[in-house]
């Protein structure tokens, strides 16, 4: 089944285009004009600046010149390289480009039929979940020199190229828009991928072998799966620069919070006076410019080249100028190219097929370049292979609580029945969170990349780091807001965190890879009117009770954490033990407002549901029964004693029985002293019934009793601890054993 397509500013191709046959007339966009205002907002156009049509700048254009690849791409005076390095990477993926340009045998030049070209184009980009069909006629800037003023094909008569930066240009409001970017967003524009930011240790990476070769196979492995790959030299910024964007940003914000500790990271691109973006270095390479990855190889020289023993791995890259700048081994022309023959060169792979690509060993490469982006591609079938990403998706928004008259005073929560943070709230062992450090340091990987000219912005990385505080509150925005709204802030605002969208899925059988992501709307656009800045966004991911269905109202265990920043999208991939999991996508600050859209990948089915109300929805049948009036939850953390020395222990689990809801454990097989670690909720209509908690023996024809016991609690208390002794029930070989448990209740449903 086809996704279903957005017309941008809601133009129809095919009916214009039938428009413009009958009229015979060529295509002039109304809503995209060859005027100052289509190429720049701050800036003047050139002197001599003409828009021309695709035959008055040469004889027979074509769209496509044998075919489509990465030399048809050359950046031209716009500083845009992190889109062309995108583009560059699409263009090596037929499936790919063959989305952005839809029917591209229709839409090119017929010479035989000129009476049916009528000078409209249309390009498709993913936005947001979906794809946006962007019309354009084929009008494009020339300089006075008659060539085109941005991006062109190394071939005079080809303008796939330029066209689809014009629809680019117009999606995000004008040329000059393009300016300074970050090729993370492109390729998910380009593609509906995800992509993942990877920093480079440098330092580890040149001292140990062991973790280069780690390095390499990421690499091997994404490119193999058909991910785009792009890596940069970052741009380290200056002192002065740094510390002007560390008073700036929020700093005062973080000192007010008191309750926990905030770190500010800046990544800045833009430079200080003085500075420049994209510098060469001696090695030939630019630093703050965008290159492509085109392949990843593994080579044995012993076999090709005489007295050569050593295992190479080498990477090839693009450079979207369309020139080779790389001066060191393995360049054009260098000793080690001599020693290969043509042969040879093909027998390994090590091949160069465009203008502008160039090989580099793995140890320069992870010399030198200090940022990898892996755009990753997912499937939405349900038929696929359990080796590749399946996608849930849901859109969200942060807003405020609805404004309605006479709106009453119980909907307002004060700050001293606002959010809880639990003492448990550090992630927990059986939860393995892959590339912490890198993760902690993922802003510093996406520096917004511009072009010739310098023209580039600053990406501010916001990193978080909690501690535990049992006492405190935040005042402040959140001193008293209503409970309704969806904007709360990241956790460091500890009163209002919880008032964000939230969303559950869960994680069953055996321990699973998972990759969230989380996507705001693209502001772009707004850059003419002065706005376009992203909104620093992250997310938070919850461990919750097994039988929750409602909104968590109190942080107990989190299992995973993104950090903050000012992109568009923000990723993480890590491995969960099963159980429920909540993830609730935050902006920094609260009070923030904007849509956004969540998406999780997981090698297995998984459902992704919004959590809208407070409680549990009554069933038919407990309509009749009275309203509950406490809720607990009950940790059933470990049973021991099950087993005597020297004898093989039982395979048993738990059972935790509350009123008429009973909760179940997995299996623990031949475990004397299992360890449970489950979570449970309950809204209790009889606070004072006992809470129930057997254990049983599986059996190979029925389960027997090991023993039982009985739980009362209060009907308000905090993290009580209780030890067990098992009664009532007796093991095979005759022991008893004990459970240990861990309750909270409040009469305030709305407090655990």
């Amino acid at each position: 089944m086809p996704e279903r397509v957005n017309r941008f500013q809601g133009q129809r191709f095919h009916k214009l285009r039938r428009s413009c046959l009958r009229r015979g007339a060529l295509f002039k966009d109304p809503l995209f004009p060859t005027t100052a205002q289509s190429l720049f907002y701050k800036r003047e156009p050139p002197p001599g600046l003409t828009w021309k049509r695709p035959m008055e700048i040469c004889k027979d254009p074509r769209l496509f010149v044998d075919g489509i690849s990465t030399r048809d791409l050359h950046q031209g005076s716009l500083g845009n390289c992190w889109m062309v390095a995108a583009i560059s990477c699409l263009a090596s993926e037929p499936s790919l480009w063959k989305k952005v340009i839809p029917d591209h045998a229709g839409q090119e030049w017929n010479p035989k039929h000129s009476d049916l070209y009528a000078g409209i184009f249309h390009f498709r980009f993913w936005r947001l979940g979906r794809w946006t069909d962007v019309v354009v006629d084929d009008r494009l800037p020339v300089s006075a020199d008659g060539v085109l003023l941005f991006c062109r094909s190394a071939t005079p008569r080809e303008f796939w190229s330029a066209l689809l930066e014009k629809a680019y240009a117009k999606l995000n409001g004008c040329y000059e828009a393009l300016e300074g970017g970050n090729t993370t967003e492109a390729l998910i524009d380009f593609t509906g991928g995800v992509s993942e930011p990877l920093s480079l240790d440098r330092e580890a990476l040149s001292l140990h072998s062991d973790q280069r070769r780690a390095f390499f196979q990421t690499l091997a492995k994404a490119h193999e799966r058909k991910a785009l790959i792009t890596c940069s030299i970052r741009v380290e910024p200056s002192i002065s620069a740094y510390l002007q964007a560390k008073e700036t940003h929020c700093v005062s914000e973080m000192q007010r919070l008191g309750a926990v500790e905030c770190v500010l990271m800046c990544v800045i691109s833009q430079p200080a006076e003085g500075e420049t973006v994209e510098s060469v270095l001696d090695c030939g390479l630019v630093r703050g410019h965008a290159y492509g990855i085109t392949a990843v190889r593994k080579v044995r020289l012993g076999e090709t080249v005489p007295g050569w023993t050593s295992r190479l791995f080498m990477v090839r890259m693009r450079n979207p100028w369309g020139t080779t700048h790389w001066t060191g081994a393995w360049s054009q022309g260098s000793q080690q190219w001599q020693q290969m023959s043509r042969a040879d060169r093909e027998k390994t792979g090590l091949i160069v097929r465009d203008v502008g690509e160039f090989w580099m060993n793995l140890e320069d490469f992870c010399h030198y370049f200090t940022d990898v982006v892996v755009c990753r591609l997912g499937e939405r079938a349900l038929l696929w292979p359990s080796s590749h990403w399946r996608e849930v998706r849901r859109y969200g928004e942060w807003a405020r609580a609805p404004t309605t008259a006479g709106t009453p005073p119980s909907t307002v929560l004060h700050s001293k029945h606002a959010l809880s943070l639990g003492k448990n709230n550090t992630k927990p062992g059986v939860t393995k969170q892959r590339g912490n450090r890198k993760e902690a340091r993922l802003g510093e990987s996406q520096p917004k990349k511009g072009g010739e000219g310098g023209k580039c912005e600053r990406e501010k990385v916001v990193k978080k780091v909690t501690k535990e505080d049992d006492g405190g509150e935040v005042g402040g925005w959140e001193a008293q807001v209503d409970k309704r709204s969806r904007c709360g802030g990241c956790i460091n605002h500890r009163d209002t965190f919880l008032h964000n969208p939230q969303f559950m899925f869960e994680v069953r059988g055996n321990e699973q890879e998972v990759l969230i992501c989380l996507q705001q709307e693209d502001r772009r656009i707004q850059r003419k009117d002065g706005g376009g800045e992203n909104l620093p966004i992250g997310f938070e991911v919850l461990k919750v009770e097994v039988n929750r269905c409602s909104r968590v109202q109190c942080v107990v265990e989190q299992a995973a954490s993104s950090v903050y920043m000012d992109s568009r999208s923000v990723a993480l991939r890590g491995t969960l033990a099963p159980g429920r999991y909540v993830v609730l996508p935050t902006t920094f600050l609260p009070g923030v407002t904007g849509r956004f859209l969540l998406r999780l990948f997981c090698h297995s089915d998984v459902r992704l549901r919004e959590l809208r109300e407070d409680l549990p929805s009554p069933s038919v049948f407990q309509c009749f029964l009275p309203q509950p009036t406490a809720v607990t939850t009950v940790h059933l953390r470990r049973a021991s004693g099950l087993g005597l020395p020297k004898q093989t222990a039982p395979d048993v689990y738990a059972i935790v029985r509350c009123e008429n809801d009973t909760i179940r454990t997995q299996v623990f097989k031949a475990e004397g002293n299992p360890e449970f670690n489950l979570r449970a909720v309950f809204y209790r209509r009889y606070p004072g019934t006992p809470i129930s908690i057997e254990l049983w023996s599986r059996g190979r024809l029925w389960d027997c009793v090991l023993g039982e016991g009985r739980l009362q609690t209060a009907e308000s208390e905090r993290s009580r601890s209780h030890v067990i002794d098992l009664r009532g029930g007796q093991s095979r070989s005759g022991c008893r054993g004990c459970v240990y448990v861990e309750t909270s209740s409040s009469v305030c449903l709305t407090d655990l």
